[in-house]
């Protein structure tokens, strides 16, 4: 939405939870901690906490965003349904936003492969190149799909996947 200037965004996919308050083109205020459980309790205080942080309330957001995954299904279900709550209570839009499209913001150019941590030593991945968008998929650490040349791993464990192909890496953001 290019009109909004005030985004509450979101994010309980994994053992985390995050938040973060974007106005006009900047994040004013973020959060994020690490947990195994409890995202369901935790993210609303932590929602409350961000926006005082930004000195405003939910009444003053424009939309909000919200990570759909990949992910835990029950984190996802969190995020989800509090963003449905709150935008139909506030009347304004919430935006899924995918944590690969997250990944790839700001790369550069040519052939990419993401990946993010899964459960049980594995990782989500997908590959991207130009306009064309793999599917996601899991696979464990040590049982990696083929992987084209030239290719940019970014995400979690980036480092040993690119080592194993002979790629370069960045790191999540």
């Amino acid at each position: 939405m290019q009109d909004a200037s005030t985004i509450l965004a979101f994010d309980t996919t994994g053992a985390y939870c995050g938040v973060a308050l974007w106005v006009n083109g900047i994040v004013t205020a973020a959060r994020h901690e690490e947990m195994a459980k409890g995202q369901a309790e935790r993210l609303f205080p932590l929602l409350e906490d961000v926006l005082a942080d930004g000195a405003l309330g939910f009444g003053d957001l424009d939309a909000l965003g919200v990570g759909v995954g990949p992910g835990n299904f029950t984190g996802i279900r969190i995020s989800v349904s509090a963003a449905r709550g709150l935008a139909l209570s506030l009347g304004i839009p919430a935006i899924g936003v995918s944590l690969f499209d997250v990944l790839a913001e700001g790369a550069p150019d040519g052939p990419l492969l993401l990946s993010l941590r899964a459960a049980r030593d594995r990782v989500y991945l997908q590959s991207r190149e130009a306009d064309r968008t793999g599917e996601i998929i899991v696979a464990k650490l040590d049982d990696l799909p083929a992987t084209a040349p030239n290719t940019l791993v970014i995400g979690d464990y980036s480092a040993e996947i690119a080592a194993s192909f002979g790629l370069t890496n960045a790191p999540a953001a």
